[in-house]
């Protein structure tokens, strides 16, 4: 796919949903956990995110395919004065337009609507394998400045 210029980042629909499953499980880490996006508990867990007003899950789209996507999560705190944070979670970019600047644009375009919705930080992880994430990460200016830990619940 030649990556063009125009990119729009909107929120996602229902219509979405399969291409976005499909860009989670594009990876090793995702082919090992996620299932058919036809599995009726995408759409249940879309339908929750989308009537949350601080989740959003928003789809880069070129030519009328959705090309990336990532959730972004308002989080409330009382920590820094009851500044709310940004988390961003579940960053993909399609194989094809890998490698063209989308992921960069993707992100600065979530750290300027964290900015807008008054953010004071705005957060991430990513898991210890994916060591070009994490080159990709600290060149957009983020800190490893944490240590981070999951209880798997399965």
């Amino acid at each position: 796919m030649q990556q063009s210029e125009k990119v729009l980042f909107r929120e996602a629909r229902k219509e979405d949903v399969p291409a976005i499953v499909a860009m989670l499980a594009d990876d090793h880490l995702g082919a090992t956990r996620e299932g058919d996006p036809g599995d009726g508990r995408y759409l249940a867990a879309f339908e929750r995110i989308d009537a949350n007003p601080y989740d959003e899950l928003i789809v880069a789209e070129q030519d009328g395919e959705v090309v990336g996507t990532m959730q972004l999560t308002y989080l409330a705190g009382l920590s820094r004065l009851g500044a709310e944070r940004c988390q961003i979670e579940a960053v993909r970019v399609a194989a094809a337009a890998r490698g063209q600047g989308l992921g960069g644009r993707m992100i600065k375009w979530a750290v300027d609507r964290a900015r807008e919705r008054g953010c004071v930080i705005v957060q991430l992880t990513s898991d210890k394998s994916r060591t070009d994430a994490h080159r990709f990460y600290d060149n957009l200016g983020f800190t490893a400045s944490h240590e981070g830990y999951k209880l798997s619940l399965s």
